[in-house]
């Protein structure tokens, strides 16, 4: 068992940001893999690092952030090149989740969300491919978001599966958020109004602990001045068939990004890691095209259902945190039910926001709202608008 840590690597160089500007006063932390001038990204893993050299210059989303007055803290642990959702990392530690200490951050997005958790960072950037920015985000009781896929560049930033990877952010306020994305959002819309149609799609919520649903559903009550929820089907069967076309895109695209850096450097990786690495390795050309065309008809049907005036109301993560250093077999089956949530979002490339809405067992739980592609700002909005109506108790006393 890793034990826990703090969120930082290093501060490394100091990143200048500009005098003034619409996020003037804030500080953050980032994900190390964004390219920040004269550091060397060590992506999770010592060998990456020892065969990587230092970035030229900052990725568009540091840059635009530094630019719109925003003060760089440091760059934070992320678990392997990004493969992994529990924030357990054999070489550096696991980061404390300060609102559950003893129980993982979740991943791979770990540090930052520790530092947003803790109090050391406004906001913190990351990436999202399967759920590596909300899900630390239930797990640590913070707000996070995944933006519409291709929303905000990838530029400057390590790939995992580029078909699902996003530029993700957190923070310990929804108003934070929508601050942050008015700034990283690369075509931004009309983001007044809220959404006239709250979905509650069944199978998502079967997928999700008993306790872990019924706090959410509490938390539901909240919402009443937003209208009716709307149970629906989103499947012709189950969400594990989703998930299952999700994993094998996300591996074909893993081993093209990384397969032949691993083939050349045969790096230390952790327990876990290595076999999803290789069984990244085993996708046939076929499959994946075969889930890719899946795919496109998936993302065709939620386009469909959603809209502009859609959302969709899904726990964020099927149960709280769970304890650090659990057997790798027990780890493994909750990262595959948290896929069938997280690769809803995934698959349609659409906008997701995580509120930290809930408790069970005592440990945070989010409560997820997903939009239709391009309604990034007006779910931002909602849920800042959400956030400043309700101020429930708990959540108060988790982010203060």
């Amino acid at each position: 068992m890793q034990p826990e840590c703090t969120p930082w690597i290093r501060l490394g160089t100091e990143a200048r940001h500009a005098e003034g500007g619409p996020l003037q006063g804030l500080n953050f932390a980032v994900k190390d893999v964004f390219a920040v001038a004269g550091h060397t990204n060590a992506a999770g893993n010592p060998d990456w690092l020892h065969t990587h050299k230092p970035a030229v210059k900052h990725s568009a989303a540091v840059e635009r952030l530094l630019g719109s007055g925003a003060k760089l803290r440091g760059m934070t642990h992320t678990d392997e090149l990004m493969f992994s959702l529990n924030g357990e990392n054999v070489h550096y530690g696991t980061p404390l989740n300060p609102i559950a200490p003893g129980h993982i951050p979740g991943g791979s997005s770990s540090g930052s969300a520790s530092a947003v958790a803790s109090g050391e960072v406004d906001f913190g950037l990351g990436t999202d491919t399967a759920g590596s920015v909300r899900i630390p985000s239930s797990f640590c009781g913070i707000y996070g978001f995944r933006p519409t896929h291709g929303g905000v560049p990838m530029e400057g930033v390590i790939p995992l599966a580029p078909a699902f990877d996003t530029v993700g952010w957190m923070a310990r306020r929804a108003s934070t958020l929508l601050q942050v994305g008015r700034v990283l959002l690369e075509e931004p819309l009309d983001d007044g109004g809220g959404f006239a149609r709250m979905m509650l799609p069944v199978e998502a919520w079967a997928a999700a602990e008993p306790g872990c649903a019924e706090s959410l559903r509490g938390a539901l009550e909240s919402f009443g001045s937003l209208g009716t929820f709307e149970p629906i089907r989103l499947t012709d069967g189950e969400l594990a068939a989703w998930a299952g076309i999700f994993r094998t895109i996300q591996g074909y695209e893993i081993w093209s990004a990384h397969g032949a850096w691993i083939t050349a450097q045969h790096p230390r990786f952790g327990p876990g890691i290595a076999e999803r690495f290789a069984w990244t390795a085993t996708i046939s050309e076929g499959a994946y095209r075969e889930a890719s065309q899946r795919q496109q008809a998936i993302a065709a049907r939620l386009e469909a259902l959603l809209g502009s005036e859609g959302v969709l109301v899904i726990p964020t993560a099927p149960c709280g945190a769970p304890v650090i250093g659990l057997p790798g077999e027990e780890i493994e089956m909750t990262r595959t039910r948290i896929l069938q949530l997280s690769c809803i979002a995934g698959l349609g490339g659409l906008p997701q926001v995580t509120l930290p809405l809930a408790k069970t067992d005592g440990l945070p739980v989010g409560l997820s709202l997903i939009a239709g592609r391009g309604q990034d700002l007006k779910l931002l909005r909602w849920a800042a608008d959400i956030e400043a109506s309700m101020q429930p108790a708990a959540v108060i006393n988790q982010i203060q």
